[in-house]
Order: C-alpha cells, then sequence, then structure tokens
C-alpha cells in the first residue's frame, strides 16, 4: 500500500476542482510556469526567451549574467522535453513539497538547478563535457527524485517505458548510473545535460540528509504529519495517557525520517492515525 492510499494522507478537498485542485501549489505554479513560458518562447518567434535565458559559461559565469543559474531551469527545447520534464514534476513534486512544505520545498527544487549548472561548468571545464548551453527543468527533478527516494525509499513506482516496476532506491540508482554512464562513455550526445542531472541530485541527496542547510533544523521533515494540526493549550493539564500516546508518536515519526513511510507497522499506522485525529481542531 502506497503512502497516498493512507487515510492520514489523504485530502478530501480535492474530490472537485479539476486537474490542477490535485497538485500542492508551488507544483501547480512550476508546471504553470514551465509550460507558460515555452508557449511565449514559440510564440516570440525571432526573440526567444533563450537567448536571454538559457545557461552558458561564457555569460553566466564571466559576463556575470548570473540570473541563468535560474532563468535556464524554466526554458525547454522542444515539446516533449517539455512535456515529460512536467510529469516528473507533477508526479513527485507534490509528495516533496508536502515534506518540505512550500517555502523550503521551492528553495530546494531552484538549488538543485543551480547546482545542476555548476557540476556542468565545473565538468566543462575540465574537459569532460563539452561547453554547450543548459535549458530545461531536469536538474530541479533529479533533486525531486532523489529527495523522494530518501525519504521514502521502499516506495514503489510504475514506468511507462520500460514497463517495469521499481523502488524509489532503485530507480534512482538506475537514473545515476545511466547518467554517468552517458558522461563517460560519450553516449547520447547529450553529456552536458546529464552533468546537470547529476549535479541536481548530489546536491538534493545533500540537503535531504542535512536539512538545516535550509533553515529551521529540519523540523518540518522530522515532523511532517504534525504541521497542519492546532497545538494543545499549554495550560491545558495532560494526562499520563496523553504523555504516554505522544512519546509513542514521536517513536513512530523518528522511524518514519529514518526510514520512510513505508516501514510503519499496522499497528504503527493506526496509531498515528488515532493520534492525528485527536489533535484536529473540535
Amino acid at each position: 500500500m502506497g503512502i497516498a492510499d493512507r487515510d492520514y494522507h489523504r485530502n478530501d478537498s480535492r474530490a472537485g476542482g479539476g486537474f490542477f485542485s490535485q497538485v500542492t501549489p508551488v507544483v501547480k505554479w512550476l508546471l504553470i510556469a514551465n509550460l507558460g513560458i515555452y508557449f511565449l518562447d514559440i510564440f516570440l518567434k525571432d526573440y526567444p526567451l533563450r537567448n536571454f535565458g538559457a545557461f552558458a559559461i561564457q555569460s553566466a559565469v564571466f559576463e556575470f549574467r548570473v540570473w541563468e543559474f535560474v532563468t535556464f531551469q524554466f526554458l525547454h527545447g522542444s515539446l516533449g522535453h517539455v512535456f515529460f520534464n512536467c510529469m516528473g514534476i507533477f508526479f513527485f513534486g507534490p509528495f516533496l513539497e508536502r515534506w518540505w512544505g512550500a517555502k523550503k520545498f521551492i528553495i530546494y527544487y531552484l538549488l538543485c538547478g543551480v547546482a545542476g549548472a555548476v557540476f556542468f561548468t565545473l565538468l566543462a571545464m575540465l574537459g569532460v563535457v563539452p561547453h554547450a548551453y543548459l535549458v530545461g527543468a531536469s536538474a530541479g527533478i533529479y533533486g525531486i527524485l532523489i529527495g523522494v527516494a530518501v525519504i521514502a525509499p521502499n516506495l514503489r513506482v510504475a514506468l511507462l517505458f520500460p514497463p517495469v516496476e521499481l523502488s524509489m532506491r532503485q530507480l534512482a540508482i538506475a537514473l545515476m548510473v545511466i547518467s554517468g554512464g552517458a558522461i563517460l562513455l560519450k553516449i547520447g550526445g547529450n553529456e552536458g545535460g546529464e552533468a546537470g542531472h547529476l549535479g541536481g541530485a548530489i546536491l538534493g541527496y545533500f540537503l535531504m540528509r542535512f536539512p538545516q542547510v535550509l533553515g529551521g533544523g529540519g523540523s518540518e521533515i522530522a515532523r511532517p504529519l504534525r504541521s497542519g494540526h492546532r497545538p494543545l493549550p499549554k495550560l491545558r493539564p495532560r494526562s499520563s495517557l496523553e504523555m504516554e500516546q505522544d512519546s509513542a508518536v514521536d517513536v513512530i515519526l523518528d522511524k518514519i525520517s529514518r526510514e520512510g513511510f513505508q516501514s510503519l507497522t499496522a499497528d504503527e499506522r493506526e496509531l498515528l492515525q488515532n493520534a492525528s485525529s485527536s489533535k484536529k481542531p473540535g
């Protein structure tokens, strides 16, 4: 049973409102931005936005057009390129946005994109990959994929092509091997893009392991299910049963932080659900 099947992860407000009602706020705007900018770029024709925002080492590093470290993440070279990137954001982004919270998630996503450009620059200047310009959201998406693999390594994912089912850990490892192999063996002609993928994934893994880097000590990650509930009044006497329950919940949440949601037993899931329900506003 996946996380989306569990009662405490459901959001009944998603029942109506159309396609975008099923995604989290930052993911929604990322989808709108990527698709909107792509079609605007086509509409402009003679003045494509990529001339202004695509990442190139010469312009971004030596001509100090530092905005290219961010703007390239919202530009795409083809309809297929933007479509598959949006699919990745749509399917995996909400999971990580709920985990981080909206503010930290967008910072995480953009930083992973920046890391992709930085890693590409490093490898290009070392002569490992050819100099080229970068466009696309893939570095940030690889950061998202690695993030999900860290917090839910055994989450099952069914791929369309090839038609196989993998765990998130297996998927992450496979993607890293493919990117690394493409760079080392000069396969596919997109070594620069693969370098960007690896850069985003590397920083994503680092930030997931050390969430305090983004501020707040990672409390949103360690206690993801409590953020939406009103705490009990501080002056209200607490029974020994409540304190015992809170202690048990702390143990369960620590287990989630270490091993992912899928590691919980049926009894642990039931206890977590009961504790969550008892603390909802009346």
